[in-house]
């Protein structure tokens, strides 16, 4: 986790006042968290995922920033569990009826396609089609398997998505977040407090809650 630089906040000035129990100290003007606590709340996310996965429930990660978003889209794909990265679509969670209806509209057309029964339709016709198909594909790719409102989110920077913790918190969603000393801790029902900007502090990160899930599966039967 050190190695990882798990331990780096931001200034001071940055500081959320909820953040605090959780900083050890300061170094070159930046507040240094505390890992012994980091590591504390690791343990409690990762319980808890566990538990959420031993359910058959879907854990929805989430990601915009770009030094996040790839990490996170894999790591996703490689424990078969939904994701959302590069922006959050408003009404993901709260009009989520509504965003059924396209991912729908996704698997129709696909299914069409490889039925050929898009074949019928003049070239221009297909070619709108096509276009419509990576339009969805672009912005539900990561949930089109999804069925229903996950049972957490796993977020990576609470302050980058607090639409996505906005929508969890009305709909009950619980949220699992790594959060940097700028983050409202409060809002987040498992905190991970943790450098929420850099590739290697996130990859770690990211890798131990994505093990307990493949390991909860692979007890479970690979369900």
């Amino acid at each position: 986790m050190f190695e990882a630089g798990v331990h780096y906040g931001y200034k001071k000035s940055r500081r959320h006042p909820s953040s605090e129990p959780f900083i050890y100290g300061k170094k070159d003007g930046v507040e240094i968290f505390n890992l012994e606590e980091t590591q504390r709340k690791l343990e409690e996310a990762k319980e808890y995922a566990q538990s959420v996965i031993a359910e058959g429930k879907d854990i929805l990660f989430v990601a915009s920033k770009p030094e996040a978003a790839r990490i996170v889209q894999e790591a996703a794909e490689r424990v078969n569990q939904p994701y959302m990265v590069g922006r959050w679509i408003g009404g993901t969670l709260t009009n989520y009826s509504q965003i059924k209806k396209r991912v729908d509209r996704y698997h129709k057309l696909i299914a069409q396609r490889e039925k050929g029964e898009l074949d019928k339709y003049t070239k221009k016709e297909q070619l709108i089609l096509d276009r419509e198909v990576r339009k969805l594909e672009d912005k539900f790719g990561g949930i089109v398997d999804m069925e229903g409102l996950p049972k957490a989110l796993f977020i990576i920077d609470a302050n980058e998505e607090s639409l996505a913790v906005k929508e969890a918190r009305m709909k009950g969603v619980e949220i699992i977040a790594l959060c940097n000393n700028d983050c409202d801790f409060n809002v987040v029902d498992y905190p991970i407090p943790g450098n929420d900007a850099s590739r290697s502090s996130i990859e770690y990160v990211v890798g131990e809650i994505t093990n307990v899930i493949n390991d909860t599966k692979q007890k479970d039967g690979g369900n």
